[in-house]
């Protein structure tokens, strides 16, 4: 309905430049954290003056994102289906979806660590890094994969406190898990000289302590006095319809860091200087997505609740102000990024020829904000939607896209022309949601 009567009375709510700023400032400052804290483990890394160092440490988080974020689901499907049933003023499936995506958090997890060994000798053989790299890497990935539980849990309770809109709590937590991982990670690799076995361990202090938070917020959160049957949580169409949008955004997730390993890869066969180059300035690219995912979430937020409660005025409204924002934002982190990567750069690595071939490929990480902008921004609409089956077919889309980009500039442009099909990606990715939004939000809400 458009805010109007229909055959269900739509649930209105009050969305301005303040409402969404109040959930996006919170989150933005969350997930600025986990880019900080890749950056401080660069830097620890990078101050042992060892380039393989670095880049084992970039392989291993890359592979760490392949398989943790192809779970990414569990937060973003939590959004989306806690937020709906928030619209709908349904506290007995809000409850529900809780338990339901921690039980597939914690099992998967410990199916993750114990399959590890597998993961990294697959991961190893796909990246195909030097002999020197491979060991750096494999060193800080098993150590990492024990957290797995705690970390998968840690974004089922992310996602359910997101979708009840609840981004200051969120922050919190965040706070914690990097805050605490920063420390230990300072303290265990440059105090203790443990190196990048410190880095790891960091890693898992921060999560089991996260997740234990998380938990005990989450139930102080919870209404007692209304409690889902063991049949209401169990109940089949709810399970199907998770895992049928498990599935989807699984595809996605999958799709998105395919694109990023496949970015490391061939950045890795220009050397181990270029290799180390690209993955200082792809923090450039993680730092302007968290702060871009700030506002995404907001869209989440906005849309589930706006779809939950049959309200296609809030929706609109949402839609705009999101993008508005998510525009400013990403001029302003472009702006940032172009006047002062130099700095950045020299604090990420002493290694002389690091810095110098970092330098060389500045610009096309400076600006890379303003070509993912509006993929950020349809993501969270699609996400707080549950739009996964569209999602995920304009991800594959957009892979087949950039790929076909990197084919035609390889020869003549080398590591340029892998930023340039990078930079293509993400801007096919927005075109290509922004072209089912329409439809979508006809069939969604039929007047």
């Amino acid at each position: 309905m458009s805010g109007s009567k229909g055959a269900v009375e739509s649930k209105r709510f009050e969305i301005t430049h303040k409402s969404v700023l109040q959930l996006a400032i919170p989150m933005t400052l969350a997930y600025i954290t986990t880019p900080l804290l890749g950056l401080v483990d660069t830097a620890v890394v990078g101050r042992m003056g060892v380039e393989a160092l670095i880049g084992g440490l970039a392989v291993g988080a890359i592979i760490i994102d392949l398989v943790f974020t192809t779970f990414n689901f569990l937060r973003s499907g939590t959004t989306g289906l806690t937020s709906q049933a928030y619209g709908a003023e349904d506290e007995k499936e809000k409850q529900a979806i809780l338990f339901r995506a921690l039980a597939i958090a914690v099992s998967s997890g410990a199916v993750m660590a114990l399959l590890s060994p597998l993961i990294i000798a697959l991961g190893l053989w796909f990246m195909a890094p030097s002999q020197a790299v491979a060991e750096a890497t494999k060193t800080y990935f098993l150590i990492r994969m024990i957290s797995a539980p705690f970390a998968l849990g840690n974004y089922v309770i992310v996602g359910w406190l997101l979708g009840l809109g609840r981004s200051y709590m969120t922050l919190a937590i965040q706070v914690l898990l990097n805050g605490t991982n920063i420390l230990f990670s300072i303290y265990l690799g440059l105090v203790l000289e443990w190196g990048i076995e410190g880095v790891a361990i960091a890693t898992i202090i921060g999560e089991v302590l996260a997740f234990g938070a998380g938990l005990f917020v989450c139930w102080r959160m919870l209404d007692h006095s209304i409690r889902p049957s063991r049949a209401r949580i169990m109940e089949k169409t709810a399970w199907v319809r998770l895992v049928n949008l498990n599935a989807d955004i699984m595809l996605r997730s999958f799709t998105l860091l395919f694109a990023f390993a496949y970015f490391t890869a061939q950045g890795a066969s220009f050397g181990d200087t270029t290799l180390a180059a690209n993955a200082i300035l792809m923090h450039f690219f993680l730092i302007s997505g968290y702060f871009l995912d700030g506002l995404a979430t907001a869209a989440e937020q906005i849309v589930g609740r706006s779809i939950g409660a049959r309200y296609k005025d809030g929706f609109w409204r949402g839609f705009k102000l999101t993008l508005l924002w998510s525009t400013i934002m990403a001029f302003a982190c472009s702006l940032v990024f172009w006047l002062g990567g130099p700095s950045l750069i020299a604090l990420l690595t002493t290694i002389p020829e690091v810095r110098e071939e970092a330098l060389v490929y500045l610009a096309w990480a400076a600006f890379i904000p303003l070509s993912g902008m509006l993929a950020f921004q349809m993501d969270g609409v699609f996400i707080g939607a549950t739009w996964s089956r569209d999602m995920s077919i304009m991800m594959v889309a957009s892979l087949i896209g950039y790929l076909l980009v990197w084919w035609l500039v390889k020869e003549p442009l080398g590591n340029h022309g892998l930023w340039l099909a990078l930079h293509s990606f993400v801007i096919f990715r927005g075109l290509t949601l922004s072209a089912r939004l329409s439809p979508k939000v006809r069939q969604t809400f039929p007047t």
